[in-house]
């Protein structure tokens, strides 16, 4: 189970990784994330776009090594890692669910509310 749900959490940041890299490149995609108020997202919008992508790929590691898939960390920073990056992703559930951006709403809320029961679900193995 804890493997399953470290696999689903690093598809979820991989296609998020996509969707961010999509935004950054100025696709008007724009009222999916970052609040919704852009089709296309102005430029400081873009860079945010692209860090999150490395973002993504950090806590990617952290989870398949809070999972016990991969050794690349310090174990405690994997371990806190985890706890972290479920705070983060629960946290995102309601600043998600309050967008005033209907389709980040509807998209962006269930999405987050799996990675943080997969976060969950692997920290607490």
């Amino acid at each position: 189970m804890i493997t399953g749900a470290a696999v689903l959490a690093c598809v979820l940041l991989a296609g998020l990784a996509v969707f961010q890299v999509l935004l950054a490149a100025g696709r008007p995609l724009g009222r999916f994330a970052w609040g919704g108020q852009h089709d296309v997202l102005p430029r400081g919008l873009r860079v945010g776009s692209a860090v999150s992508v490395v973002l993504y790929a950090l806590f990617a590691v952290v989870i398949l090594q809070a999972a016990g898939l991969l050794a690349v960390l310090p174990a405690a920073v994997a371990d806190i890692g985890i706890w972290v990056l479920t705070g983060y992703f629960a946290l995102g559930i309601l600043l998600n669910g309050i967008s005033r951006s209907r389709p980040e709403r509807f998209v962006m809320t269930p999405l987050v509310l799996l990675l943080a029961a997969c976060c969950l679900v692997t920290a607490l193995a």
